[in-house]
């Protein structure tokens, strides 16, 4: 049984329990694992969990944020610090990474995700378990992964967590299992469903889901462990009439710790007295708990690396808090900069205006032993090297319901007061530019945070736009744990730039890209809508048979909207820098690639502006015909070239034949001749292209 945190070790305790969750920190783990082992009658050590999401005690931005990056080197290395921090609190396994494909930003979930991409996400999941866990998940500074929320959980319907999802089995193998598969690959030690019902069957008691993909097929032999309560769930699902079916659904699955619920522990004795659940599979599970125990060397050393004074001396330490400012800087992404009002200029007089001017609330709900109060805020990291003039201007709202309200109601007054409008017009009379930090706070995404309307508060917009109407340039800093509704904010602002929820050293990172000191390289790894009724909306989706001809509203008889443009509002793969790049037409090595060979592929870019920069290169593939319906475009590969103004590089990809395949249910992955295009540009929009045949050599 899996103990959540808030208890006395007793002898009732020392018989029923297995791992801790929750339960954090050197002295208390420590203390606690002491005791447990002393009046055990096994002495088999406790296993220590809880969600290290994004950092421990030094917290980088959200995970959607770190993926804006493009940069699994550095996904690795937070996950390395956030190990470390973790690992000497008396933390074993983390509840991470997390590898759900989003499509819905409804969902509040999403800001733990790295996007809608399944190539990205797979690289990303197996970033973050090379992290934590190293080559040895025994090593010193080390700890366990445990991938979640297998499977489909990020497609829950309408938006709302918990929601059922129904998934074709051609949709889960190319598009939501890729990142599962790789972070399994890359030897994380636990799996644990989600909580939704996929295709009809909650995924905690999914035969399929867990015994023929993951055990059979996948051959994953470690512990499975269920979501919070979800076995008590399956009777709300309606799989289950009782909390002993429930059990004995869930065990006979494959469920091998049970958390929070506690149907195993009061069931299970009977469920096998009644040989409803075997003795086999109840030994397979003990089997597979003790040996992630022992590979953690938790036999050896119960303790592991808990150490109070190694607390003290490595969180938020000079190197950790560095890295967390890299980090922020790294994953903002720069959307609009009309008239290059970006980066500011020393002498400029920076009048600095809104609710997150301010505002330490830079880190989501999965912020583990993060504090607030140790985070830096915008105007923190802008005074000490611009002339700042800061103004709440609006307060962030933390209800959300008063702010739709607020946006679906006419015959009330919402408009800033006069304390509000006094509260800036001096800061603003006396500038150069405005820089205005709106966005959503923190506690309006994450688990259970699904909104119907993602726009910013009402009061926040009539903020923004009293500001643009001043005739300065106003440059709007947007943090949020989800792509907001931007179209009005766009339309107001000079500059737009996108910060997520940042983390610790957020107005660091921040404050150093608006000033130039770090140069903006992110790009989106999710699409931004233009409205809501978009949603889901994703780069990768499938052809139809009526396809627009162009991106309008006036064409009928074909996929699309009598009211909105198809288009996001900003891509998948889109970011702007400082300076602008060209691109020259795709050079192929041969129009033709067999089986088992490759192809290359080549482009040149060129530095066309005034300012260094960073371009992510990217590579997409289409297969025009096939067995099945194949992407507009499929991600397949990017590089980040730097260069100086004026300098130009060929940047290669070389394409295999592997690249080509892909699973088809039934026959497992594919690879059929034909057509197929490339695309090498800036983002998924690209139509810098060039065409190749994939020509089979032999029957596979």
């Amino acid at each position: 049984m899996g103990l959540h945190y808030g208890f006395h070790i007793n002898r009732f305790l020392t018989e029923t329990t297995g791992s801790i969750l929750g339960m954090v920190g050197a002295r208390q783990t420590i203390a606690i694992q002491k005791q447990y082992l002393k009046d055990s009658k096994h002495k088999i050590p406790l296993l220590f969990m809880t969600d290290v999401i994004h950092g421990y005690r030094t917290i980088f931005p959200s995970p959607l944020g770190l993926a804006c990056s493009w940069s699994p080197e550095l996904i690795e290395q937070t996950a390395a610090v956030a190990a470390k921090e973790a690992s000497v609190s008396g933390v074993h396994l983390t509840f991470s990474p997390m590898a759900d494909l989003v499509r819905d930003c409804r969902w509040g979930r999403v800001v733990e995700s790295t996007g809608e991409d399944p190539y990205l996400n797979s690289l990303y999941a197996s970033a973050f378990v090379r992290g934590y866990q190293g080559d040895d998940v025994s090593a010193p500074y080390k700890i366990a992964s445990c991938v979640k929320h297998f499977a489909g959980y990020g497609a829950a319907e309408s938006g709302k967590d918990y929601n059922t999802t129904d998934i074709s089995e051609y949709q889960l193998r190319n598009f939501y299992f890729p990142a599962f598969k790789a972070a399994i690959d890359s030897g994380c030690k636990m799996v644990m469903p989600g909580f939704n019902a996929l295709n009809g069957i909650p995924c905690t008691a999914n035969p399929w889901l867990i015994q023929d993909i993951l055990r059979e097929e996948w051959k994953f032999t470690d512990p499975v462990i269920t979501d919070c309560t979800a076995t008590y769930e399956l009777t709300a699902h309606g799989l289950c009439a009782s909390n002993k079916e429930a059990a004995q659904a869930a065990i006979n699955t494959g469920m091998d710790i049970e958390m929070v619920s506690t149907t195993f522990f009061e069931e299970g004795e009977n469920l096998a007295a009644e040989g409803k659940v075997s003795m086999q599979t109840i030994d397979a599970a003990v089997e597979r708990i003790l040996r992630l125990k022992d590979e953690l060397g938790l036999f050896e050393n119960p303790y592991k690396d808990a150490d109070p004074v190694a607390e003290e001396k490595i969180h938020l330490c000079k190197e950790h808090r560095a890295l967390a400012r890299e980090s922020a800087a790294k994953s903002v992404v720069l959307l609009k900069n009309e008239h290059h009002v970006l980066p500011l200029h020393k002498n400029e007089k920076i009048a600095l205006i809104g609710p997150y001017a301010d505002n330490k609330n830079l880190l989501d709900i999965w912020k583990c032993q993060g504090k607030e109060e140790e985070c830096v805020t915008l105007l923190e990291g802008l005074r000490d090297r611009i002339q700042v003039f800061y103004a709440e201007g609006c307060a962030l709202e933390e209800n959300p319901a008063i702010s739709y309200e607020e946006v679906h109601t006419v015959d009330r007054d919402t408009s800033c007061d006069a304390a509000c409008l006094n509260s800036y017009d001096a800061a603003v009379s006396d500038c150069d530019k405005i820089i205005l930090a709106l966005g959503e706070p923190a506690s309006w995404s994450g688990e259970a945070g699904s909104r119907a309307h993602i726009t910013l508060p009402k009061k926040q917009l009539e903020l923004l736009k009293r500001l643009s109407a001043s005739g300065k340039p106003v440059i709007t800093v947007i943090f949020s744990g989800r792509p907001l509704e931007l179209s009005e904010a766009a339309a107001a602002s000079t500059a737009l730039l996108q910060a997520w929820l940042p983390g610790t050293e957020g107005g660091n990172g921040i404050a150093d890209v608006l000033t130039g000191t770090s140069l903006p390289e992110g790009r989106l790894t999710i699409s931004f809508p233009r409205t809501v009724g978009q949603l889901p909306l994703y780069y990768n989706a499938l052809p139809t048979g009526r396809p627009k001809k162009s991106d309008s509203i006036t064409e009928r008889f074909s996929s699309g909207y009598i009211d909105e443009l198809n288009s996001p509002l900003y891509p998948f793969g889109y970011g702007l820098t400082y300076t602008t790049f060209q691109y020259s037409g795709i050079r192929l090595s041969d129009k033709v690639i067999k089986e088992g060979g490759t192809i290359e592929a080549a482009i040149t870019l060129t530095n066309t502006g005034t300012f260094p920069g960073t371009e992510t290169v990217q590579l997409y593939l289409r297969d025009l015909a096939g067995a099945y319906s194949r992407p507009v475009k499929m991600l397949k590969g990017f590089q980040k070239v730097f260069l100086s103004p004026g300098e130009s590089r060929t940047v290669d990809f070389t394409i295999s034949a592997e690249m080509l395949q892909y699973d088809i249910p039934g026959h497992g992955m594919t690879l059929e001749p034909g057509d197929f295009q490339l695309f090498i540009g800036v983002d998924s929009t690209t139509a810098n292209l060039a065409e190749f045949t994939l020509v089979k050599t032999r029957e596979s």
